[in-house]
């Protein structure tokens, strides 16, 4: 394809005024052949095989940023889940295994490693146990490890045992970080319908029907969707969804560009583009400001979930005319402490937790890094886990839960995490207790639906 000097200015315009990025290159690597009995050499199977794999994987994305004059923000690795590797050793702590990822992701470079996950839709196996009860030490003594576990799915239902547990281990890795204002949940998400070939963190894992390894890549563009709008204030609703695929599409294939000499270079599978709008505390990368821009007075207000599920739509529209090889999530999403104006939402009161849940019903993922008082209990993470995994199983769409009970912390207080985590204040959640429905266990049957084949 040509472009003309229009194209390229536009595009270079986008690069240094409007915050586009290619969010992520992640590697995912296969560990599947890294089992073994000793848990010892189980792990130092791990790390060289992420070391050898992943060696180039920094530095072919230092030469393509500056080749294509395009940032590349982030340098992941993504791991077959760590339920599956260590379940073949002696041993039920699984932390070794945490390690050894931690350490290789420094070696070679990476800003971070997931895939210390387990599936556990239908129930569990003695790995996805000892992962799990592996996971608050585990993120308690690392830094760039994230951990994710899916416990539901259109086609199984919800494994209410395992929604429990996890808000238990949610707290206990509040507890276990609160020094550092439990950052290790920030590192933690919870999962209806997980996707094998997810990009981003702290939910990517290499899916069992992936190759040996593979290339996906995340872009991010929220902030020239909102210029885009700009120039067409005062259109109808039709013209702002043309605009908005229009320019998902220039999006996507710088995007594509990039991935596909990665993988080349890499001596790697492409895999997927993954489309998400992910935002930034930055001014002017926000997708709040996007709605409030097509005409929401603030982010949460009345009209916020049909703006928002227009947005979602228009981006998947375009970008799908991008690439022949679109994934992961795509779509937008919605962080409260990673997206200025939904920080500034949740401040002025328009924004609260309820509402962010009915955006979920029509947006990439689900509720994303909210923090919460330090004192919200186990039982009622778990049913915010619930509620949210409902609306993915029902909808047959991936939603997730990455909550932070903040020790110590209560509503009107504020959570720094830093760099691309930002900040939040600590929004309200409901006091009325769900002890008794999240005791029950046992599983949500599958829905109707369900039933295509």
């Amino acid at each position: 394809m040509l472009y003309n000097i229009n194209d390229i200015l536009e595009t270079t315009s986008m690069i240094t005024q409007q915050n586009l990025d290619v969010r992520t290159i992640t590697m995912g690597i296969s560990l599947r052949d890294c089992g073994h009995p000793d848990m010892k050499v189980c792990a130092q199977k791990v790390y060289d095989k992420v070391c050898q794999k992943a060696e180039n994987l920094v530095k072919v994305g230092e030469q393509l940023e500056l080749e294509f004059g395009v940032p590349i923000i982030n340098k992941r690795i993504s791991v077959t889940p760590i339920s599956m590797v260590g379940e073949s050793s002696d041993t039920t702590d699984y932390v070794p295994l945490a390690k050894a990822l931690d350490d290789a992701g420094k070696n070679v470079g990476v800003n971070f490693v997931g895939g210390f996950s387990a599936l556990v839709d239908k129930g569990y196996t003695k790995g996805d146990r000892n992962l799990i009860a592996s996971i608050p030490e585990a993120l308690a003594t690392t830094d760039i490890v994230c951990s994710s576990v899916s416990v539901g799915s259109t086609k199984c239902g919800i494994n209410m045992d395992a929604v429990k547990e996890m808000g238990e281990v949610i707290k206990a890795t509040a507890l276990r970080t609160k020094n550092i204002d439990a950052l290790g949940c920030a590192k933690l998400v919870v999962f209806c319908n997980a996707v094998p070939d997810n990009p981003f963190m702290a939910g990517a894992f290499h899916g069992v029907t992936e190759p040996e390894t593979v290339i996906n890549v995340g872009v991010s563009g929220p902030g020239v969707v909102k210029v885009a709008l700009e120039k067409v204030r005062g259109g109808d609703i039709g013209e702002v969804a043309e605009v908005i695929k229009k320019t998902a599409f220039k999006i996507t294939r710088v995007g594509q560009m990039v991935a596909q000499e990665a993988a080349k270079r890499l001596n790697s599978q492409f895999g997927i583009i993954d489309l998400s709008l992910a935002p930034t505390p930055a001014i002017g990368d926000s997708v709040a400001r996007i709605l409030e821009e097509i005409g929401l007075e603030s982010c949460g207000g009345p009209g916020t979930t049909a703006t928002l599920a227009m947005l979602n739509d228009a981006v998947k529209k375009g970008g799908l005319m991008a690439s022949s090889y679109v994934g992961g999530l795509s779509g937008a999403f919605i962080p409260v402490s990673e997206d200025e104006g939904m920080i500034a939402a949740v401040e002025k009161g328009s924004l609260c937790l309820e509402k962010l849940e009915a955006m979920t019903c029509v947006c990439s993922v689900g509720l994303d890094m909210i923090a919460i008082p330090g004192d919200t209990s186990a039982s009622t993470i778990s049913a915010i886990i619930a509620d949210e995994a409902a609306i993915g199983m029902i909808n047959n769409k991936t939603t997730a839960v990455r909550v932070i009970p903040v020790p110590g912390k209560v509503v009107g207080d504020r959570v720094e995490f830093g760099g691309l985590l930002g900040y939040a204040p600590i929004i309200p959640v409901s006091t009325f207790s769900a002890e008794k429905f999240i005791s029950r266990g046992g599983r949500i049957p599958a829905p109707v639906r369900s039933l295509t084949n």
